[in-house]
């Protein structure tokens, strides 16, 4: 595998056939927009305290980037392994939970809305909260340029793929999810903590795997404090500086020589949303998610209404090109290449984030949360990514175009009018903004799991967040970014492991729930006022009091029960005697 860091100070050269991008949803793809125009790639141009670190950082990011990604060579293509782990644990998932995807989507459509749920249940957000907390860290530039690579280098069918894959996936973030729920930690004050790390600790000592566990938990942890650094925060930030640059005229820009203030912008907008938790990134992310969706949904079918014609021909182009002789090597390539990479990591199916975005959910039902971060990589992988492939297979220029990446999507939209690459570039900056509130949370998280959920270490974390927006939008910090996003791919080594060790555990959840939804035991919540809903999902003085005193109720009732148990039992007990 050639690394990146072969690139250093170039990092819009970073070629996807020759390596698995540091973070394939977010530093490869953005990195050809940078490409674009060289007075992009002067006003990101290392400066001397860039060229210190990158010399120092340099070797050590290389050599952990060579491990992470350590390839396989299957039929003289080399496959990183992370990939083939990946892929079986989302199919062997898939098949273990009896084809969720397909016999269980139509269950979560009424969870998300909030009907399943009471507003007293314990939890901080919403279903549909928690939903979009975690599409705004993975929905992003794979999905607009990503998806575009793969095109060029495993022409149309290998966005057949990226589907395919991206269904499998949907399995591996309800495992995610649901085991977040089930293992999280409510504070006094109401707060949650939950991922990964709770799960491998606490699930693996149930079943008598406790030392593994306690390693596992610590491990992960770790590598997500520092992987959401460079995945989630500066490499975001430096690529929405470049963006917005050259979208206002490149180097003749008023803001070329002026990124720190895109980045103290940025970081504002940041401060305002992130110092409130997880509560205040789930309003915003609830509100962003949508609109920029919304947005690039549109601009989409703009394009594919002027190519209407072609969308039949497109299709066609998509399905024999990733199963006949002539696309097959094309659509392995895809597969190995891209086509798991785009659907897998661009949606981070494996990494753990949605069990830290879920875990924060009003439910007392762990497997409800696990039926809507299916709709995660649905939406990303399959939905997104066919109708920005769509976009570019009808307007011929996956054959023509001398781009790729971003500048091929962009294209795509000039073919409507000049200034429809605006809309791009509007999306793309929503995107990064979006991904840096979600993957803030997540580092929090972890680091909270290592500091015993210390206020004043949360604290110091959000305002290093914070601040680092403003040096990833003013570096050029290639080697940095790599070390840490490798470490963020290997967060998926004991999150995955523990998957497997816990998956009888997870079964049990999800099939448990379903049975329960078919026979009329568990129904919507009433009065529809009770319902956690999807907009707010507070409960009144009234309805938690009226909640305590049902829970108090139940408490006595199981007592009563336990006593009279305790009392037969010693009555038979004395009979024998």
């Amino acid at each position: 595998m050639n690394s990146i860091i072969e690139n250093s100070g170039q990092i819009h050269d970073i070629a996807v056939l020759d390596t698995i991008p540091i973070n394939a949803d977010r530093m490869t793809t953005a990195s050809h927009a940078v490409a674009e125009s060289p007075a992009a790639a002067d006003i990101t141009a290392a400066s001397g305290i860039d060229q210190a670190i990158e010399s120092f950082v340099g070797p050590i990011a290389q050599a952990f980037s060579n491990v992470v990604f350590f390839e396989l060579s299957i039929g003289g293509v080399g496959i990183p392994l992370i990939v083939v782990w990946l892929m079986a644990a989302a199919v062997f998932l898939t098949v273990y939970l009896r084809f969720q995807p397909i016999r269980g989507l139509k269950y979560s459509v009424g969870i998300i809305r909030g009907r399943f749920t009471r507003k007293t249940d314990p939890g901080q957000v919403s279903s549909f909260q928690a939903l979009a907390t975690e599409l705004s860290g993975t929905v992003g530039l794979g999905n607009i340029a990503g998806v575009a690579v793969a095109i060029t280098v495993g022409g149309p069918g290998a966005a057949l793929w990226i589907i395919i894959f991206g269904f499998f996936a949907m399995t591996v973030k309800m495992a995610e999810a649901t085991l977040g729920v089930k293992y999280r930690k409510i504070q006094p004050d109401g707060t949650v903590s939950g991922g990964p790390m709770y799960y491998l600790r606490d699930g693996l000592a149930e079943i008598g795997r406790p030392k593994l566990g306690k390693f596992l938990a610590v491990f992960y942890a770790i590598a997500t404090v520092i992987g959401v650094i460079g995945a989630g925060n500066l490499f975001q930030a430096n690529q929405a500086a470049a963006i917005l640059v050259k979208a206002t005229g490149g180097d003749s820009s008023f803001l070329a020589d002026k990124l720190w203030l895109i980045g103290a912008v940025v970081a504002a907008l940041t401060a305002l949303v992130i110092l409130g938790g997880i509560k205040k990134i789930g309003q915003w992310t609830s509100k962003l998610t949508p609109m920029m969706a919304i947005l690039y949904f549109l601009s989409i079918i703009v394009i594919l209404i002027m190519n209407i014609g072609e969308i039949p021909h497109a299709f066609a182009l998509m399905f024999t090109g990733a199963f006949t002789p002539d696309g097959l090597t094309g659509g392995v390539i895809g597969v190995a290449i891209v086509g798991i990479q785009r659907a897998l990591f661009s949606n981070a199916a494996g990494i753990g984030s949605a069990a830290m975005a879920h875990a924060a959910s009003k439910t007392t039902k762990p497997a409800t949360e696990g039926f809507v971060a299916m709709w995660e990589p649905l939406i990303d992988s399959v939905i997104i990514c066919t109708l920005t492939s769509l976009a570019i297979i009808t307007t011929g220029l996956y054959g023509s175009s001398s781009e790729d990446g971003i500048g091929l999507t962009s294209e795509a939209f000039a073919t409507v009018a000049g200034w429809f690459p605006i809309l791009l570039t509007i999306c793309v900056v929503l995107f990064a903004f979006s991904t840096i509130l979600a993957y803030g949370y997540y580092g929090q998280q972890a680091l909270g799991y290592l500091t015993g959920n210390s206020k004043k270490a949360d604290k110091a974390y959000q305002i290093f967040w914070i601040l680092a927006v403003i040096v990833g939008a003013s570096m050029s910090l290639e080697s940095v970014i790599a070390f840490s996003d490798a470490i963020f791919f290997l967060m998926a080594f004991p999150n995955l492991l523990g998957l497997y060790f816990l998956s009888r555990i997870l079964r049990l959840e999800i099939l448990r729930l379903r049975k329960r939804i078919d026979v009329g035991v568990m129904r919507e919540i009433t009065p529809a006022e009770l319902q956690v809903g999807m907009g707010d999902h507070e409960p009144t003085a009234e309805q938690i009091r009226a909640a305590e005193a049902g829970r108090r109720r139940k408490r006595d009732k199981l007592r009563e029960v336990r006593d009279s148990l305790k009392a037969k039992k010693l009555e038979r007990a004395k009979r024998g005697d």
